[in-house]
């Protein structure tokens, strides 16, 4: 049975790998996860105050596991956690057996829908099939797939294939390297020779960073491979890797997101003055610092309605909140534990932000299946280019 949260403090765990080779989205999550609790504490007028336990397992699934187990036998029921699907994949069966519940804020491959999981980030209908509706009518169908070697690109790859091929297209080339590789000049060498339309990158972290800059000189060499003409196109790519990677190597390629920090909102002005008093004002959102701010939001709200930290209860306490997000509103599907998100697609500047050239004028229902035939690989064959923008409207339930 879970205990009444009220008056009492709560500890709440916190699991991003903020040293390691995916460190900066690390960072990312777990400040938004901090600032998340933080302002929630404040507001709060139950006496109820969620303490934050932050475990850095360094990019290490040994050390996720390891610090999961911890946790969970420590009385921690809730946790807030993993950028990578094989951390959260590597977890899931501890969370499980010790009956607790993650809170996955990150966009990630779909084709999973656990019970013990809360999934906060982008499923691949919100992030994979926009992008490939918005530029295979541009650019052209011949896509070159680069990635790090593990679940997430493999996934990822596998439905943008599926959904070029239903299109007409081709991939000619697919390539897989090491987390942390940054040798890029033998991929580097063989775009040049195939001079794909577009590449897809699902790189992560530094080998992404180091695959912007040579693919620049490239576009330094031969004009051909200038963003404008033959960009890179990514579902993860952000604003603090813009700064990472730099803004001129940067500057032209396209991302596929919910949330970017040039949002007009009035939640997300509000979110980005709080971010940047919080941690610095040289610091910028991001849809990970985003994503991980609604998911410690709504796990706040859900306690607060459940009254007990009881999993079971939460989750349903959850089903019942809408947050107004900086991205527009979110809640959870009780079909599917995933979040409604708002899909955008924007374009690096030079000043190391993302111009929105498309947004959804609502947000979308998750489909981690792909089983929504509107969504799905056909709609990317017979669906026209996106609308242009269009003001947001909210849907759905109201409040919690």
């Amino acid at each position: 049975m879970g205990s009444h949260v009220s008056p009492r403090s709560l500890k709440i765990g916190i699991l991003f790998s903020t040293s390691g080779p995916y460190e900066t989205v690390g960072r990312e999550l777990r400040d938004g996860a901090l600032l998340g609790l933080e302002l929630a504490n404040a507001q709060a007028n139950d006496g109820l105050i969620l303490e934050p336990e932050i475990v850095d397992p360094g990019g290490s699934l040994d050390r996720y596991r390891e610090a999961t187990d911890t946790l969970l036998r420590h009385g921690v029921r809730h946790i807030i956690g993993c950028y990578t699907s094989s951390s959260r994949k590597e977890i899931i069966p501890i969370v499980e057996k010790f009956g607790g519940l993650l809170w996955y804020p990150s966009h990630y491959e779909g084709f999973e829908s656990c019970p013990n999981v809360i999934y906060t980030g982008a499923s691949p209908n919100q992030h994979v099939v926009p992008l490939a509706q918005w530029a295979l009518p541009r650019y052209g169908r011949s896509v070159y797939c680069i990635g790090s070697n593990y679940i997430w690109p493999w996934e990822n790859t596998r439905i943008m294939r599926g959904l070029i091929q239903e299109a007409g297209g081709t991939v000619p080339r697919e390539r897989y390297l090491p987390i942390g590789s940054t040798d890029m000049e033998a991929v580097i060498a063989e775009i040049a020779e195939i001079r794909p339309d577009f590449i897809f990158n699902t790189l992560i972290g530094e080998s992404s960073y180091h695959f912007y800059r040579a693919y620049h000189r490239l576009g330094e060499r031969d004009e051909a491979f200038l963003p404008d003409s033959r960009p890179i196109l990514s579902c993860t790519l952000s604003e603090p890797e813009l700064h990472a990677i730099g803004p001129e190597a940067a500057a032209g390629h396209i991302a596929c997101s919910v949330y970017f920090q040039s949002v007009a909102r009035a939640e997300n002005t509000h979110f980005t003055e709080a971010f940047g008093t919080r941690f610095g004002a040289g610091r910028v959102t991001s849809a990970d610092s985003e994503a991980a701010f609604i998911t410690a939001q709504l796990l706040a709200a859900s306690l607060r309605h459940a009254q007990t930290d009881d999993i079971q209860a939460v989750k349903h306490a959850a089903y019942a909140c809408q947050v107004k997000a900086p991205q527009g509103a979110v809640w959870i599907d009780p079909d599917n534990n995933h979040a409604w998100l708002t899909p955008r697609i924007g374009r690096a500047s030079t000043a190391g932000d993302f111009d929105i050239v498309w947004e959804a004028d609502a947000p979308w229902r998750p489909d981690p299946y792909l089983t929504l035939p509107a969504q799905g690989a056909a709609a990317v064959v017979t669906a026209p280019a996106p609308k242009p923008r269009r003001p947001l409207r909210l849907v759905g339930k109201q409040g919690c």
